[in-house]
């Protein structure tokens, strides 16, 4: 156990903050502590691990090999640490002051009124944060704790991001027809909605799964302005979740139909990694989350 007595535990969150920051001033703010301490421990550091750890390029600390490969078993290290000081705490709510998540701005009108009023009822303080949705992103933000939560559609993001489902939803056709079947719903012109440039849009993998092909006449970014066009095109068809719809004002010459083909159900839900899984804070905002939506099958 003499090996304990050579570590200074107190170093590593500043080697978190500079990797993190890639600035040492940014770190020594951040640990409000002046740059000249931040320096000197980071010496030390430097010392004790045998490694330049950061090496300067301009105005970033860029990290050394090393420093890559430790900054993963130090982070989860000290996430550990963090847990084991708050298992025999009592969690006050009231200490919660921000609540980050990241959503679809599409989907946002679906979960933010009901969040915000679950957390009033309680008599918290809490700003809340909304941030747009980059799924390209979403491990890393979730890792480095930028955002709390990400609220998005069931997909796999990894072992190390961890999903709970929310609520469901399914797809519906707006159209001015007075009906439709599934002939005139692949005989019409379609507009599909996506805020990707390119790829399939999530209703055409599940038809062409059952070997279905539809045409495509639109592709924009927000259903809004789908159901806008739609209301010019007697012709076209929208295929659109039925919660989105419900929050978007729609022409009274569009018609709402279920879909003809049986498409799988959208479960949303909440993603957050995996490491915040034991974390007081944390199980606390999940659990209030999973109340709002207990009973919600969209």
């Amino acid at each position: 156990m003499s090996i304990f007595n050579h570590i200074d535990i107190n170093l590593y969150p500043l080697f978190i903050t500079i990797y993190e920051q890639r600035n040492i001033s940014k770190a020594a703010r951040i640990l409000c502590i002046t740059q000249s301490a931040a320096s000197h421990a980071l010496q030390r550091l430097r010392q004790h691990l045998q490694d330049d750890l950061f090496v300067r390029a301009g105005s970033k600390m860029l990290p050394t090999p090393f420093a890559e490969q430790i900054y993963p078993s130090v982070q989860n290290a000290l996430f550990a640490f963090q847990n084991i000081s708050k298992q025999k705490q009592q969690f006050d709510p009231s200490s919660v002051q921000t609540l980050r998540i990241a959503i679809h701005d599409e989907i946002e009108p679906i979960i933010f009124p009901k969040l915000i009023h679950h957390f009033q009822k309680l008599n918290l303080t809490i700003q809340f944060l909304s941030t747009k949705l980059d799924r390209k992103n979403v491990i890393a933000d979730l890792a480095a704790q930028q955002v709390d939560f990400v609220i998005d559609l069931e997909q796999n993001y990894g072992d190390k991001i961890n999903y709970q489902n929310l609520v469901q939803d399914h797809f519906v056709i707006c159209s001015q027809h007075i009906n439709i079947n599934s002939e005139l719903y692949f005989a019409s012109p379609h507009i599909g909605v996506s805020s990707r440039r390119t790829g399939l849009l999530l209703e055409d993998i599940y038809l062409n799964q059952a070997q279905f092909r539809r045409q495509i006449f639109m592709r924009c970014q927000h259903y809004s302005t789908a159901l806008q066009v739609l209301a010019q095109y007697p012709d076209a068809m929208l295929t659109i979740p039925k919660q989105i719809l419900a929050h978007l004002q729609v022409d009274q010459s569009i018609n709402i139909f279920e879909h003809p083909i049986d498409l799988p159900v959208l479960n949303m839900g909440i993603y957050w990694h995996g490491v915040l899984n034991e974390n007081s804070r944390h199980i606390y905002l999940r659990e209030e989350i999973s109340k709002i939506f207990a009973y919600a099958i969209l």
